[in-house]
């Protein structure tokens, strides 16, 4: 009798280290939260509140749009979603120089309150790199994969995208913060591009009357 109830304590233990495996194995849109510099403080609800703050998910396609000492002409929005979660991606033109995605989100990390997540993506020449399960080395930067998925979006304005479909993305974090992201239409190439987050209060829109 005491061997079988020893047996079925160690099963008991075991399916309780499986389901709680399991369940902290599934990865949400939200990453690890990244630490900050000391002295510099979360994108919070309090920079909304300045009477002086554009909220840059007010960035409407032909807006001229200045990112720090920059201008830009927003051409494109492509709306994201998957799994409940929203984000907007604006192609910003720089008078037909070049063009960069400027990607806005409201996020939660745990045990953080809710913040703006503005991140303006460069483009990478990766020469055909796929994006693999494992950590890649991208110009002598090791880059570990942290979160991957399909998303549903919308377009609107001059993106070079259809009006509606599907992407596939695979983002990567270096161990001092970088970000790396592939991402394709599906049934397209992979495309991928270092990413650079600003405050939001860097951002500030010109509107035709």
């Amino acid at each position: 009798m005491t061997t079988a109830i020893v047996f079925v304590i160690a099963l008991a233990t075991v399916a309780v280290v499986l389901g709680a495996y399991m369940i902290g194995g599934r990865r949400s849109r939200v990453p690890r939260p990244v630490p900050r510099p000391p002295g510099e403080e979360p994108q919070g609800r309090a920079a909304a509140d300045d009477p002086g703050y554009f909220d840059p998910r007010g960035i409407k396609v032909g807006d001229t749009v200045y990112v720090e000492a920059a201008r830009y002409r927003a051409v494109g929005a492509l709306y994201c979603s998957v799994q409940g979660d929203q984000w907007t991606d604006y192609l910003l033109d720089d008078d037909g120089r070049s063009y960069n995605w400027l990607s806005v989100e409201e996020r939660q990390a745990e045990g953080q309150p809710r913040h703006l997540e503005v991140l303006l993506w460069t483009d990478v020449p990766t020469q055909g790199m796929v994006p693999a399960k494992h950590m890649l080395i991208v110009d002598g930067v090791e880059f570990e994969p942290y979160e991957r998925g399909t998303a549903a979006f919308r377009s609107e304005g001059r993106t070079g995208l259809p009006e509606r479909g599907l992407l596939d993305y695979a983002d990567y974090r270096a161990a001092d913060g970088r970000l790396l992201s592939f991402q394709r239409v599906q049934g397209g190439q992979w495309e991928s591009a270092y990413a650079r987050p600003l405050t939001p209060g860097s951002i500030r829109v010109e509107r035709l009357p």
